[in-house]
């Protein structure tokens, strides 16, 4: 860009907020960081500490982001119902774009998800159209957040004449700890236990899913993603599906994280094995695997969102996602998902989260 653009990072410490915030910075942006309490971290170049279910806090906070001329929103807070949903993440949302009313803003970027097609946990994947996903596809009847944040986007953007664009990953895989929708990691955790404690490596979800073609989508492809629907001429104003490009079956993939591991995969049981009921002693096996390997002591309900991962595997239905919208303006990103979940592995391993699986038991 011919100036220096001034990025707001909403939900800067989670999945894809903190992927974004890094990008931006790497790409010479000034970036202020927003999250609930206070964070440090080498790309952030300011942080704004607010939770924006605050109304009248978060507005006062905002006056450190006057200067900020695109937001990025990445984040959500999880209700009890979806009716509940749809009120409180469509009050924060409102609350952010009121903080801003005195910012330059020019851009607006919103990152959901394929809860778009698939329907909000309480009804999840029961009545989705047939896949592939495409971005062109109406809604869904009934209660839906991200209905709700798109509205309140589109609603805003009219108002200011800003430029805006949507994302919807499917399920996201990167480094992150602490977040609520983390499959990468959860999946190095679930392995780690079946091998300190000689349990079997069993694929936790539907035979669906098990055996039908999904998708995933790297963290760092949306990163990539959300810059060029920001920067690129003529990428403006849409909706965009984004995952890495290409295609698997879990009944492959379960044996390449096994094998990351040194485990057998246990294949698919008759009926589903949910990652909630296998892990319930989790919180008291994990301890011990710090000890004994001198990790960092982080708690497991901190790392593995066992609910998240068992709805994403659980699904009845084929989940593919059609990524045409971007590949016709320009985008032509790509990840190797085998390589998504061994990345985070990788710096699990690194940064001593969980033990380096090369090493024998002792």
């Amino acid at each position: 860009m011919t100036d220096n653009p001034v990025a707001l990072v909403v939900g800067a410490t989670g999945l894809s907020g903190s992927h974004l915030a890094e990008r931006l910075k790497n790409e010479g942006w000034t970036v202020v960081t927003l999250s609930r309490g206070a964070f440090d971290a080498p790309w952030s170049d300011r942080h704004v500490a607010a939770d924006l279910e605050d109304a009248n806090a978060s507005r006062a906070a905002l006056a450190d982001a006057r200067d900020v001329s695109h937001v990025f929103y990445c984040t959500w807070s999880r209700q009890d119902s979806e009716d509940a949903n749809v009120r409180v993440n469509g009050a924060m949302i409102r609350t952010l774009f009121a903080g801003l009313e005195q910012a330059p803003l020019r851009h607006a970027g919103l990152v959901t998800g394929l809860k778009h097609y698939l329907g909000p946990f309480e009804d999840y994947a029961t009545s989705a159209p047939q896949t592939p996903f495409l971005e062109s596809q109406p809604r869904l009847p009934g209660p839906n957040f991200y209905y709700e944040q798109e509205d309140v986007l589109f609603e805003a953007a009219a108002r200011r004449g800003l430029t805006w664009s949507v994302h919807r990953p499917h399920t996201m895989i990167g480094y992150a700890l602490g977040n609520a929708m983390n499959m990468g990691v959860t999946l190095a955790v679930y392995a780690t236990i079946c091998r300190h404690t000689g349990r079997p490596f069993l694929y936790p979800g539907s035979h669906a899913q098990y055996h039908g073609l999904t998708d995933i989508t790297d963290a760092r492809i949306l990163a990539d993603q959300i810059l060029w629907a920001a920067t690129a001429e003529g990428a403006q104003n849409r909706a965009y599906n984004i995952v890495n490009g290409d295609i698997f079956r879990w009944r492959w993939m379960w044996g390449e994280i096994a094998g990351y591991f040194g485990l057998e995969p246990a294949g698919c049981p008759p009926t589903p094995r949910p990652l909630e009921d296998q892990m319930i002693d989790a919180a008291s096996i994990w301890p011990d695997l710090v000890a004994a390997h001198g990790l960092q002591d982080k708690a497991v309900d901190r790392l593995a969102s066992w609910w998240h991962t068992d709805a994403d595997l659980g699904r009845e239905i084929e989940c593919v996602t059609d990524m045409t919208e971007s590949r016709l303006r320009g985008f032509n990103g790509y990840r190797s998902s085998r390589q998504s979940f061994f990345d985070v592995f990788d710096r699990l391993v690194a940064e001593k989260i969980i033990p380096d699986p090369k090493r024998k038991e002792a």
